[in-house]
């Protein structure tokens, strides 16, 4: 289905799916970032990259697995925290990031299945928004398999075309949302199908960074897996984590029991992200780590995006998005990494 819907029926959709939590794009003083809308006329389209991508929706920074209590020394009772059923919207997400939820949901649907992720991916439709503009100088989604307008794990696809929206629905969830106020939207004409054709040809013009050669660099990567490559591009990185914490795709998790009191005994198994490129990521009980510097935490980060995913999975672990070089405080380049991994010689 592909209708138009101006501008100024934007809310009004909004508002009529009042059955329907609505994530979207809000600023808070100089960030953005995806949060429950209570009021969708409010709703701001024409933002940067949010810091965190909307996988915080589906994937929390911390989430209650289950809470125990003891009523005595024999006993101990679990309660399983399941999520709520409740249908849920992201409106105006990013190609790159619903890309990112769809990688996630093979990643956390496949073989054992993630309950919490799934409870939660089954009852939210994605209304993604087409990046006319870049919305980063540092955006590189059309080197790793995406472009500006990618449908990959949309139900929506809207297209900002001046004073109206170009509206695709992509799966039959979305197709439901746009007939749930079918009376807000248009037709297209024939001349709006080509002016679309040739916004969405412009905008991946406009994308300025490029990898090259992308498949010959993931087969070259255990090539110099041992070579002093790694040490010289993580001399300047100091161990913050924003490039794994900020990315769509990456998805490590800690599990901790957190005790509220120890007599009578109460407390809760939490889950929250992890970051591999910590000291303690893969400390061992023993004291032994695998991964003990920078340059093996870095090239565990490139193998894994770029060759470990890659031949498990045949696509990259990476949409392209950015958010790990325009956020990192040392300009640590990913796109320059790979490049500098492209011409290597041993």
């Amino acid at each position: 289905m592909q209708m138009i819907l101006s501008k100024m029926n934007f809310s009004s959709w909004l508002k009529k799916l009042n059955s329907y939590r609505i994530f979207a794009p809000v600023k808070s003083g100089e960030v953005w970032s995806y949060e429950l809308v209570e009021k969708p006329e409010n709703i701001i389209l024409d933002y940067p990259n949010t810091i965190i991508p909307p996988k915080k929706v589906l994937f929390p920074q911390r989430e209650v697995l289950l809470e125990f209590e003891s009523s005595s020394e024999q006993e101990i009772k679990l309660k399983e925290v399941i999520p709520e059923e409740t249908p849920s919207v992201i409106f105006g997400i990013r190609s790159c990031d619903a890309s990112g939820l769809a990688k996630l949901e093979k990643i956390f649907k496949g073989g054992f299945e993630d309950l919490y992720f799934s409870k939660r991916k089954n009852q939210t439709i994605l209304v993604g928004l087409a990046c006319n503009i870049p919305p980063s100088p540092d955006c590189f989604c059309t080197s790793v398999g995406g472009s500006p307008y990618s449908k990959d794990g949309l139900d929506i696809l809207m297209t900002d075309m001046g004073d109206e929206y170009y509206v695709e629905s992509v799966t039959e969830e979305g197709e439901k949302l746009i007939e749930s106020a079918i009376g807000l939207f248009n037709d297209p004409e024939e001349n709006v199908k080509k002016e679309l054709e040739k916004i969405h040809l412009e905008s991946e013009k406009k994308i300025k960074r490029y990898i090259k050669d992308i498949d010959k660099i993931s087969s070259k990567l255990p090539e110099i897996f041992e070579t002093e490559f790694w040490d010289k591009e993580s001399l300047s990185c100091i161990l913050c984590g924003i490039c794994t914490y900020s990315c769509p795709v990456c998805h490590c998790f800690d599990i901790n029991d957190e005790v509220i009191c120890t007599f009578p005994l109460k407390g809760k198994r939490v889950r929250t992200w992890d970051n591999c490129q910590f000291p303690d990521f893969t400390m061992h009980s023993s004291g032994h780590n695998p991964r003990p510097d920078k340059a093996s935490r870095l090239r565990q980060r490139i193998m894994h995006k770029f060759n470990y995913f890659n031949e498990n999975c045949m696509e990259l672990l990476c949409t392209g998005c950015g958010r790990c070089i325009s956020k990192c405080p040392v300009g640590i380049d990913i796109v320059e990494v790979l490049e500098k991994v492209r011409v290597y010689e041993k």
